[in-house]
């Protein structure tokens, strides 16, 4: 079976084995792997849409006692079944955590900053996981490679022109001294965006992160790829102040930057519109546009000092900035 579109018969089934009746199941926000229910007010049923996801929902019920047992703030995992026998589909209950999502919330800046660092925290704890922690199936993100050739690929094919290429590459030039050759391996959620990070509504209080379907053995840096980089200042402080390193020797902004910038390209390449889908970054501009808007707003030290290190923008050959 490779849709697992849950009958109302099903659904009223794994409901009677958590002790909750048929009527209290109700659907609640889905995301693109799982369709996702409320079973009663005090647990979340999810379901993989096709089999192909099955594989991150099993991930899932490996990571998230793991990452309890750091402390780091997480839903419960009450029932893994991918056996299908009692049932017709896989799927995972969680207790429910109380709380939005930061997507829907639209907190103030002020109030946003404070949640987004206590994600700072939240991810210092989970990257102390030692890599003998027993989660061999979880995979390991091979070397994306110098994204240097992702530029010359781009001017080739068209995507940018031969002035900007030249700006790229000085830009990743200024920024690879931050960026490790080995980076350490470490435990990762693999989606930290907004709608995955859980608030109270009163209050700027993180309640938990959730879906840990693209958990992996990551450099640490990737953690804030997925996350507007307008919160990442926040995050990192959050992380330094949990992990105990500092943040003014500009090596953890300058690698999470390369990243963002990495991305921003790699979807420049990739331009199809994902209408629909809540990721910030399913529109194709809109890590392009977040950079955009990031350095445009004055960002705080040691951010600027980055995108100054950026060689200057080629000038026309009248001498003023090319303007196209």
């Amino acid at each position: 079976m490779d849709d697992f579109e849950p009958t109302r018969a099903t659904l009223a089934a794994i409901a009677a084995r958590h002790g909750s009746p048929a009527e209290t199941v109700r659907p609640t926000h889905s995301g693109v792997a799982n369709r996702a229910y409320l079973l009663g007010d005090d647990l979340v049923l999810r379901i993989p849409r096709t089999e192909r996801f099955l594989a991150d929902l099993a991930k899932e019920a490996a990571v998230i006692p793991a990452a309890r047992r750091l402390g780091v703030r997480t839903p419960d995992v009450v029932t893994f079944d991918d056996t299908c026998t009692e049932v017709d589909v896989p799927y995972m209950v969680l207790e429910r955590v109380r709380g939005a999502d930061l997507e829907r919330l639209d907190l103030p800046a002020d109030r946003a900053e404070q949640v987004y660092r206590q994600v700072g925290r939240e991810l210092a704890r989970l990257h102390r996981l030692p890599a003998d922690a027993g989660l061999s199936a979880v995979p390991r993100d091979g070397s994306p490679g110098d994204p240097r050739v992702l530029v010359d690929r781009l001017r080739a094919d068209g995507w940018i022109d031969a002035d900007a290429a030249r700006w790229l590459t000085g830009w990743f030039d200024a920024l690879s001294p931050y960026v490790p050759a080995e980076p350490p391996m470490v435990l990762v959620h693999g989606d930290i965006a907004p709608q995955n990070l859980l608030a109270a509504e009163r209050g700027a209080v993180l309640t938990g992160i959730v879906d840990w379907g693209d958990a992996q053995w990551a450099d640490p840096a990737i953690e804030f790829a997925k996350t507007p980089l307008g919160a990442v200042p926040a995050m990192l402080d959050g992380y330094s102040q949990e992990a105990g390193e500092g943040t003014s020797v500009r090596s953890w902004e300058g690698r999470v930057l390369w990243v963002h910038l990495v991305w921003a390209l790699g979807r420049l390449a990739d331009p199809v519109p994902k209408p629909g889908e809540r990721h910030w970054t399913a529109p194709p501009a809109s890590r392009l546009l977040g950079l955009l808007r990031f350095f445009a707003s004055d960002p705080p030290s040691p951010w600027a000092d980055l995108v100054r290190a950026a060689p200057p923008a080629p000038r026309s050959a009248s001498g003023e900035a090319g303007l196209g």
